[in-house]
């Protein structure tokens, strides 16, 4: 009777652990906007590819409760990205960026209005505050249009790969900012 009972109760301990690892009762909640152009949007690659759907997934294996909104378009410029940061949803903690510094070049501006907008968008991301994130492309898949193989054919946008690494990167950076963020 002894070691059934001893049994019944490693039992009951390894199906009350499996129940607390699979439905963590202190899930911290991350609430992240993924901000951006045609790469926050996974072009090429598709939604689920996308750097955002990884991030919140690798995110979620980690045990926090990550939710992931994209308020992305395609081919935007700096400058229209500045104006869509000022609708961030209030309770975000975290604000991924991807500036449009490439869809800037292609319309003729330079690398100092880009800065500039890049400025405004971390305050703007600030003032309604979120903790800003810069989209890490150049350091995961170098310079657009530079033949790295970190692009599709087009140059401008990132494989599936590089999607991946993104998101690996961004993980350890969001996890902090939410810290810093309470």
């Amino acid at each position: 009777m002894r070691g059934f009972c001893r049994l019944f109760a490693a039992f009951a301990l390894c199906w009350t652990a499996l129940l607390g690892a699979s439905h963590p009762a202190d899930a911290t909640t991350i609430r992240i906007l993924a901000l951006g152009a045609s790469n926050t949007n996974g072009v090429g690659v598709g939604t689920s590819e996308a750097w955002p759907a990884r991030l919140e997934s690798m995110l979620r294996k980690k045990g926090y409760d990550a939710n992931v909104s994209v308020n992305a378009i395609n081919g935007q410029t700096s400058a229209q990205i500045l104006a869509r940061a000022s609708a961030i949803e209030p309770g975000t903690q975290v604000v991924i960026f991807d500036n449009g510094g490439d869809n800037d070049r292609k319309h003729g501006m330079s690398m100092a209005e880009t800065n500039a907008n890049v400025a405004r968008i971390i305050a703007t991301i600030r003032a309604h505050g979120a903790v800003p994130i810069r989209a890490p492309y150049r350091r995961i898949a170098g310079a657009m249009n530079s033949g790295q193989p970190g692009y599709q054919g087009d140059g401008h946008h990132l494989t599936s790969q590089s999607h991946a690494r993104v998101a690996a990167a961004l993980v350890p950076l969001v996890i902090a900012a939410a810290k810093r963020h309470k």
